[in-house]
């Protein structure tokens, strides 16, 4: 069972991750299973704040099959997994079929809103943080009570986070994903291959979180299949 917050998050820090919040379910609600088969009564968030499990998660890639296939998501399960047993908690996966609300449950447990590129802006760290897991309690949890945060998205004019893809892949209109995928693979894309997306990259907010370029080169590969 969880003894308390700081327990948890003293398990998560060894491996550069942190809770993202929580909330309990309410009574009627369409909620998951529990680790013991019956619905859950809580959910607690794990996720990063900038590229704080990149050192851990090289370390273990480092001992994979370089075959090996979403080494990232297999990491977090992993070591997500093992803080469940340890807190006898169910650990599940962004990447779970079928999907679960992990966008939803995010906005509900820390007050975020998405920002015009999709992703959820933190007031802190702005577009560089994660959601890598969530855990599953049988029992309710006390846990803080979201912030309304300030959408930083909201005092942004000049929004350049929709103007410095050489595409236009993000707008208004939403993602043109085909657009972006053959940008990013083709001859004018190293720059997207190389150092990431560039309108997340114009973003002003949460600068000092900002992945370094070769993580994400990585995340940018692993979109881009390249």
């Amino acid at each position: 069972m969880i003894r308390s917050y700081d327990h948890l998050s003293g398990a998560l820090v060894r491996y550069g991750l942190i809770v993202r919040g929580g909330f309990n379910f309410v009574d009627g609600e369409d909620v998951p299973l529990g680790s013991s088969g019956v619905p859950a009564r809580s959910v607690l968030l794990v996720g990063q704040a900038g590229a704080a499990p990149w050192p851990h998660f090289m370390r273990w890639r480092e001992k994979q099959p370089p075959s090996a296939i979403n080494p990232l998501d297999t990491w977090s399960r992993a070591v997500i997994g093992a803080v469940a047993d340890d807190f006898g908690a169910r650990a599940v996966s962004p990447s779970d079929r079928p999907y679960l609300p992990f966008q939803r449950w995010a906005m509900r447990a820390e007050g975020l809103k998405p920002s015009p590129l999709g992703i959820l802006m933190h007031p802190k760290y702005g577009l560089w943080h994660a959601y890598r897991g969530a855990l599953l309690f049988d029992q309710e949890i006390a846990t803080p009570e979201a912030d309304a945060a300030i959408h930083l998205c909201d005092a942004c004019i000049e929004k350049p986070c929709l103007k410095s893809c050489p595409v236009g892949a993000y707008s208004v209109d939403g993602f043109a994903h085909q657009a972006c995928l053959a940008h990013v693979r083709g001859t004018d894309g190293a720059p997207c291959r190389a150092g990431g997306c560039l309108d997340r990259n114009a973003c002003p907010y949460g600068a000092e979180h900002r992945y370094p370029a070769h993580v994400q080169a990585f995340h940018m590969a692993a979109f881009a299949g390249v």
